[in-house]
Parts: C-alpha cells; structure tokens; sequence
C-alpha cells in the first residue's frame, strides 16, 4: 500500500509525458494568457503539413477593440512592425518566440518583458475575425509551430480508475472536441480543456 502512494505521483508524470503529442511543450505557471480576461478561442491550432502549406499556425482568441494586448511570457521583443499588411510584435523567449497579430505596439524592439506586461493594443483592421477584434497568437520553436493552447498549459490530464465511481464520470465523453480518453492498464486518462 505505502509504495502505491509513493509510486503514484511518478506513475502520473510518466502518464502525462506519454500522453501528450509529440513535440508538444511542457507548460510552466509563468505563462500567462494575453488577453485578460481569458478570451474564448475563435479558432483553433492547425499546423501545415508542409513548410509553406495552408494551415492555421496558431489561434485566434476574442477580443474588443484597444483591449490590451500582455506578454505571454517574460522575455524580450525581437519584433516589432508589419507581415504582410498587419501589425506585428513578437517576444523572444529563449526557446521559444510568441507573436501577436494584429497589435499596434506599446513596446520596442531589444526591450525586456515580463509575463502579463501590456505589449500593445488589439486592432480591428486585418483581424482574422474582421469584422470583429481576435488576437492571433502564435508560438514558434525554431521554424516550426507549436500549439499555444498546449504551450500555455490549458489542457490538463485527469487519471481515473475504471472501477468503482469513475465510469460515471467518463460516461459523457465521447473521444473528440475539447475531452479525449485513453485506457492504460485499468485507469482513464482523460484530456480536458480548461
């Protein structure tokens, strides 16, 4: 029994790691959403098949006119200006970089930043969402994308045992939209977002 408890946690971590996607980020609690109050998702993560194929790189979040605009993460902005018709800032995390489009900025380029600190100003015009204000937010690891849900941490994993009470909490999941299950040896996984 004492090395059950004590196995768990671990059991869970290695569960977790063999859950998520391959190349997905491990999330940290020093990301923060840009948009406050957390905004709904218009559209969702769909990267290209190839380098340059059609896709969507990364989501669309709603927003308001003028709404603030927050750095995602501390870090430095390394952009700052217009891709292809629309206002741009991108900060420079290390690894990482996350852009923010179509943002008139309040920051400049070289200048540090930290998590939840205003990086500009949401736009209407060439919003994803026109006529309507969504933030397009993106997260790059070298050339390619990641999802920034997952960057974020916005998925979480639950373990339940498939005996006693827990078929009744996996009866209303069916496998697609925002919940997935998994079976591994007599527990649930189940991937929800929050």
């Amino acid at each position: 029994m004492l090395l059950t408890h004590l196995c768990a946690p671990t059991v869970a971590a290695v569960l977790c790691l063999a859950l998520a996607p391959p190349g997905s980020p491990v999330p940290t609690d020093d990301r923060l959403w840009p948009l406050d109050p957390r905004p709904q998702v218009v559209a969702g993560f769909d990267p290209p098949e190839a380098t340059y194929g059609s896709g969507h790189r990364g989501v669309d979040l709603a927003g308001r006119p003028g709404q603030p605009v927050l750095a995602a993460a501390a870090g430095t902005v390394s952009f700052v200006g217009s891709i292809g018709g629309k206002p741009v800032v991108v900060v420079d995390h290390g690894a990482e970089r996350t852009t923010y489009e179509p943002v008139v900025a309040e920051v400049g380029r070289g200048e540090p930043v930290v998590a939840g600190s205003v990086v500009g100003r949401l736009q209407t015009v060439a919003s994803h969402c026109f006529p309507a204000a969504c933030l397009h937010f993106g997260v790059r690891q070298g050339a390619g994308y990641l999802d920034p849900l997952a960057w974020l941490g916005s998925q979480r994993v639950r373990l339940l045992p498939l005996w006693g009470g827990a078929s009744s909490e996996l009866s209303g999941l069916t496998g697609s939209g925002s919940s997935a299950r998994r079976q591994l040896d007599g527990w649930a996984a189940t991937i929800h977002s929050r």
